[in-house]
């Protein structure tokens, strides 16, 4: 029988999961605020490999509010939840810290960890810079699925985000404010900067030019420092969030980047705003395959085909 996960908080700072196989920290789930310019919000960092190799990056010289893996709101009716500069059409971005908002922690429902599966469910609020409460989430984020053989395991992030406000909110990301192809805001993952120039494959394309796709997984690889070795991160959707009516199709629009940087997010509102009515839920739910070694699309495809949501 497997040994169960083991989870640690430090209240007030962290949750962290250990794989008791291997002995590996296989993440940290950080809920403790930090600055206010780089809009503070619980995030997961580092988070490791089977093998134990750390595949997100933190407070890069690039983008000090990059942290890990989190949740984003770049644009949302005027405020900024993403951190740093405010992109503004026709100024480019600015510094503007009266639009830089919180996501802050309001407690755990769940700490726990049994039958193979540890889960962290949390509640959250939202807030612009005023302090006013805009929105409350429910988070659950869950590790399960820890596989030595294949060497990986798997993370599902589900957010539930309910509009306390008396008018509708506006998620909107740089592109619907007019910069092209910038598309960024929701779950928003900072590669390593060893994954800069990583392979991006998704399900009939690989490589830069899927920005902006729609699809219902992508996956990107990359090249450790340090240690030898590959590793790749597999993103895919849930069914349910599919609302268009299409099988097989998202509103989502993937934001991948490999170069400055390897990022990727399944954009709430690349192209054009989604609008989240007084009183109303948006959710929300997806999976994170972290996986050991250069992936080929076939083997992401077998994997999801025989791990089913």
């Amino acid at each position: 029988m497997t040994a169960e996960l083991r989870l640690v908080h430090a209240h007030g700072d962290r949750v962290t999961v250990t794989d008791p196989g291997t002995g590996v920290e296989l993440l940290a789930y950080v809920y403790r605020p930090e600055a206010a310019w780089e809009a503070p919000k619980p995030y997961i960092h580092p988070l490791r490999t089977l093998a134990g190799d750390v595949v997100t990056d933190y407070r890069p010289n690039d983008h000090r509010w990059h942290k890990g893996l989190s949740l984003t709101a770049s644009h949302l009716s005027g405020a900024n939840l993403w951190g740093g500069n405010s992109y503004v059409h026709g100024e480019g971005y600015r510094e503007l810290p009266e639009r830089v908002g919180s996501m802050a922690h309001a407690g755990f429902d769940e700490v726990a960890a049994s039958e193979g599966r540890a889960v962290i469910a949390e509640r959250l609020t939202w807030h612009p810079s005023g302090g006013e409460l805009w929105a409350e989430e429910a988070r659950r984020i869950e590790v399960h699925d820890v596989e030595p053989d294949s060497g990986s395991w798997a993370l599902t992030w589900t957010s539930a985000v309910t509009n306390r406000r008396d008018e509708p909110l506006r998620f909107g990301s740089p592109t619907t404010a007019g910069r092209e192809m910038a598309g960024y805001t929701g779950l928003f993952w900072r590669g390593p900067r060893a994954f800069r120039d990583g392979r991006i494959i998704g399900p009939e394309g690989e490589g830069p030019g899927l920005m902006a796709s729609q699809s219902p997984w992508l996956a990107l690889g990359g090249e450790h420092d340090g240690v030898d070795g590959h590793a790749t991160l597999v993103f895919a959707h849930a069914p349910e969030n599919d609302h268009t009516g299409a099988q097989g199709a998202h509103p989502a629009h993937w934001f991948v980047r490999n170069e400055p940087f390897a990022g990727v997010a399944p954009s709430w509102a690349f192209f054009d705003e989604l609008e989240l009515a007084p009183g109303d839920t948006l959710t929300r739910r997806y999976r994170v395959v972290v996986a050991d070694g250069a992936w080929e699309r076939e083997e992401i495809a077998e994997y999801l085909r025989t791990h089913p949501w």
